[in-house]
């Protein structure tokens, strides 16, 4: 398919200027001269349909939860339901300004403060906030207000826990929060080590992160026992809310001891990812923690019935982002809670449990389990039995782009000797057994190329609009521009070759 910049002919438009009624006004008067440019720039110059028609075909070529099957581990990659899009587009919130005064959005700081009492009740904590941005940002959030709560009570604890098979970005939160990040390695069933921990645990450790179930997948059935380790020496035990779509409804956080939660709602609760998105990652904590919350809070007057900006106090870690937070995610978030109740939402986890051991039964034959035991949400496999035929786990991957399935995540977790050439697969509550069963057959027919025909497999993808990449050339020279494509080509002496589309 052809760039933009190679459909543009001289003189071709695609749209009319109106007359300019100010000829007299000359530009070097009106913006100051180091403001503009003097270089024209590249532009194409294109008609309406070849812009339409570009885009148009360019839109077809991507891939998303409306096209099928994101089996992405540790991402949830579910559903979105188009009732929560139609509610956070509803002029009231999508139009309300956030300097409004709070007597004209008693219905949005409404939403907040009874999406906060849900969040509770789901996980039990006792309190939230919503600012967060990210799943990252609910986790730096997170760890900040455990390091103030030690530093209110002349504590200088620096170092923080780990397991190796928490989320992926738990180690750099805790960084950032200035704690020494200190591995917990996991034993031979994949979870928490609980002699390595207790000897780990000590008065100068703020607390453990411990995703549950964890980044393999697999719940921990020591937690009665790693809470009170923590809780023995004075510390905080912190849960990562990446995998919570195992849990809604089975098991509240705050009842297994948890001190301080991060969700992410835009997993767990069925809001877009990425472009769809963004992001929130909504924090609660329990009554102790609530002081330090980041400020301010959405509060109810009980006496006039109004709801109102509250300040959390002299002990809050601060503000740390604009406004009401990512609200069009908080509207979602709502929406699909009530939409669901909590029947609904123990279903959801039932479902997608359901789905991730019906996928590792399949397939076990065919792809070595990294643990071979009953998982939640997700399954973890491997391919590293396909090492002998010339195949690595890259390579599965790239062949079900040719079956039109997205390929689920690879090489994640890796810790060893458990974890080797990763496959992680997460089919969520809303798939379907005829959407799994398509893909597990796909997989066991990957599984026989690549042992008896391994070259479909290292020149995967074949049937898609760009065939096999050089990954290494493609980090190294990315091509950003109109540019750096007629560079590169010029330096590879490229040859276009005609694909079947």
């Amino acid at each position: 398919m052809k760039l933009i910049f190679e459909k543009s002919f001289p003189g071709r438009i695609g749209f009319s200027k109106p007359t300019d009624l100010f000829d007299d006004i000359k530009l070097e008067e009106s913006i100051p001269i180091k403001y503009l440019e003097k270089n024209k720039k590249q532009l194409t110059e294109v008609s309406e349909v070849d812009v339409i028609r570009h885009f148009t075909k360019l839109s077809k070529f991507n891939y998303g939860v409306d096209d099928g099957l994101y089996p992405l581990g540790s991402c949830t990659m579910k559903y979105n339901p188009r009732i929560n899009e139609k509610m956070a587009g509803l002029a009231n919130f999508s139009y309300a300004h956030p300097l409004s005064f709070p007597d004209m959005a008693q219905g949005s700081l409404e939403l907040i403060y009874r999406l906060d009492k849900l969040l509770c009740e789901i996980t039990g904590m006792d309190k939230y906030t919503m600012a967060p941005a990210s799943g990252a940002h609910g986790e730096l959030t997170g760890v900040l207000i455990m390091r103030k709560y030690f530093l209110d009570h002349g504590e200088k604890r620096h170092k923080m826990l780990i397991p190796d098979s928490a989320h992926g970005t738990n180690p750099a939160s805790a960084a950032m929060a200035e704690f020494e990040v200190v591995e917990i390695k996991s034993n031979e069933n994949g979870t928490v080590d609980l002699e390595s921990l207790s000897h780990a645990m000590d008065g100068e450790t703020v607390g453990l992160m411990l995703t549950n179930p964890n980044t393999v997948g697999l719940y921990d059935e020591g937690i009665e026992s790693i809470q009170k380790i923590i809780h023995d020496k004075g510390g905080l035990l912190y849960y990562d809310g990446a995998n919570l779509n195992a849990s809604l409804g089975i098991i509240r956080p705050g009842d297994a001891g948890f001190d301080v939660v991060h969700l992410n709602l835009h997993k767990t609760f069925s809001t877009p990812h990425g472009g769809g998105g963004p992001g929130s990652g909504v924090v609660g904590v329990k009554s102790r923690l609530i002081p330090y919350l980041p400020t301010p809070v959405v509060a109810l007057e009980e006496s006039s019935g109004k709801y109102y900006f509250k300040d959390v106090g002299e002990k809050s870690i601060g503000m740390i982002r604009s406004f009401w937070g990512n609200f069009s995610v908080l509207v979602k978030t709502f929406a699909w809670i009530l939409s669901l109740g909590p029947e609904g939402l123990y279903e959801c986890s039932k479902a997608s449990i359901i789905n991730a051991n019906y996928v590792l039964a399949k397939l076990k034959e065919y792809y070595k389990p990294a643990y071979d035991r009953y998982c939640g949400h997700e399954c973890t496999l491997t391919g590293r039995e396909y090492k002998k035929y010339g195949i690595k786990t890259l390579d599965i991957a790239k062949r079900l782009m040719d079956y039109g399935f997205h390929p689920p995540t690879i090489y994640f977790p890796h810790f060893e000797p458990y974890a080797d050439e990763t496959i992680m697969i997460e089919p969520p509550e809303s798939e379907g057994k005829e959407v799994l069963d398509d893909f597990i057959n796909t997989m066991i027919a990957i599984s026989k190329e690549a042992k008896e025909n391994p070259e479909l497999l290292t020149s995967a993808p074949r049937r898609t609009p760009i065939t096999r990449t050089d990954d290494a050339m493609a980090v190294r020279r990315p091509i950003l521009t109109y540019d750096d494509e007629l560079r590169l080509k010029d330096e590879l002496n490229y040859q276009e070759k005609d694909i079947n589309f």
